[in-house]
Formats: C-alpha cells, structure tokens, sequence
C-alpha cells in the first residue's frame, strides 16, 4: 500500500502564530487584523484536527507582531487561541488570549435606544457574562449580545 505524501507548511522567520482558533474562525481572525493586504503573506489552515478542540483553526502572518487591542479583539471569538511570536524562526514569547471581563471601546451597543448610540460622549462598555460562547452585556441599557452579533462588528 502507497503511503501518502506529508505535505507541511513552511515554517515563517519573523512573525505570529494563531493557533487553536475555534474552527472556521480563521477568516474573523483575518477580518480583525485587517489581512490579507498587499504587504502581508498570511497562511492559513481551517479544520484541522486538534486532540484538545475536536477541529481548529491556525493562521501564520508573516513580519507582523499583534498589538494587544488586535488580541482583546481575538479574545472576543476565539476564547482559547494561543499566540506565538515568532524571532529567527524560534518562537520567542506564547501566550493564551485572555478575555477580559469588561470590554471597553471596541464594540458598539445593538441597542439603537442606548445612550452610547446618541450624541452623548461616553464610552461603550460591556461585561463579560459568559466566555464560552460569549455572551456580553451593556453597561448602559443591559442589552445581552451573543457571539453572532459580536463576529459581524469585529
């Protein structure tokens, strides 16, 4: 019997890893950080089989390091991402995305009677009322948002 080819993916000298992406997340993911563009060589693997999430995604962008509103932005629809940064082909820092417990300025209230959707100067803020599936809350007018409304404003 003929044993398939491996097929791998080559591996990037400067950049970030995203790794355990909830599956076919991987195009929200990119949508945030505002990729593909000209400049950036960005790979990307969705459904791949993950022992610890059943199936996952992975995105690899090369020459790039994420800045941590790009990561609380991530946090949001990927709960369990891992974040490596790649140095000379080694990784050189790993950490989890943490999802914080109250969100500030980065979504806009789905209620169009909010206080924040009028000419009033304050800032959005939500509570984080579950992590998995994300589930928030406004601080103004206590509407609950879900991840499906969360994903079409990242």
């Amino acid at each position: 019997m003929k044993k398939p080819k491996e097929l791998k993916v080559k591996p990037i000298k400067n950049g970030t890893v995203i790794d355990h992406i909830t599956a076919n997340n991987s195009l929200n993911v990119l949508r945030i950080l505002g990729l593909p563009n000209k400049k950036s060589k960005v790979t990307i693997a969705m459904n791949v089989q993950s022992p610890h999430m059943g199936h996952k995604d992975i995105v690899k962008i090369e020459n790039r390091e994420l800045a941590s509103n790009e990561v609380d932005q991530i946090a949001l629809i990927a709960p369990k991402a891992t974040i490596n940064i790649i140095r000379e082909y080694e990784i050189v820092d790993k950490g989890k995305v943490h999802l914080l417990n109250e969100i500030k300025d980065l979504l806009d209230c789905t209620n169009p009677n909010c206080i924040t959707n009028t000419l009033e100067p304050v800032q959005n803020r939500f509570y984080v009322i579950e992590k998995e599936p994300v589930i928030l809350r406004c601080h103004y007018c206590e509407r609950l948002m879900e991840e499906a409304e969360i994903e079409n404003q990242l």
